[in-house]
């Protein structure tokens, strides 16, 4: 037969704070994860600077 040992405080706050940081991380990968679907689903171009050129993205020398 088993003996169950009463759960120290340490463990209690423990838990508690793992439970915030859960919390937290969840939140944050939900906001990461809504800005992606807004921005993939806006059906624009998805282009960024990433040291090629790009017509599309160049000023025209006539100003705008």
């Amino acid at each position: 037969m088993a003996a169950f040992h009463e759960e120290h405080e340490l463990h209690k706050r423990r838990f508690g704070r793992n439970l915030g940081l859960l919390a937290v991380l969840s939140a944050f990968v939900a906001i990461v994860f809504g800005l992606t679907i807004v921005k993939v689903s806006e059906g624009g171009k998805i282009e960024a600077f990433d040291h090629a050129v790009r017509p599309s993205l160049t000023v025209p020398e006539g100003g705008e």
